[in-house]
């Protein structure tokens, strides 16, 4: 399936240091299948190796902003957000104008 990604959903997070084997169970089970599920598709994961900033930064993309926003109201992402955050100590998302090199 090829898409033409307009829009970015940045979210950035420090595992909590017991989370990480639930975390990875949950993000590859369950998060990642659910926001394809809505039109949201993952394109990278960064880990940060040095620096105050958190250690990590997944990348979703989207075709339109209509997407975006449907997906990000609704009671599933709603739901999905709250389990990824019992995993974090820190956690942040934004949603910016896609563009084909890294991006904070």
């Amino acid at each position: 399936m090829r898409i033409y990604p307009k829009y970015k959903i940045l979210i950035s997070y420090d595992l909590m240091p017991h989370a990480h084997d639930t975390h990875y169970r949950f993000f590859g089970a369950e998060f990642v299948p659910q926001m394809q599920s809505m039109g949201l598709y993952i394109v990278d994961i960064y880990q940060t190796l040095w620096g105050d900033y958190p250690s990590r930064l997944a990348e979703f993309v989207a075709e339109s902003f209509e997407t975006v926003q449907k997906a990000l109201q609704s009671e599933k992402f709603k739901q999905l957000e709250e389990e990824f955050k019992t995993h974090t100590a820190t956690y942040q998302r934004r949603v910016i104008p896609y563009r084909a090199s890294f991006q904070l």
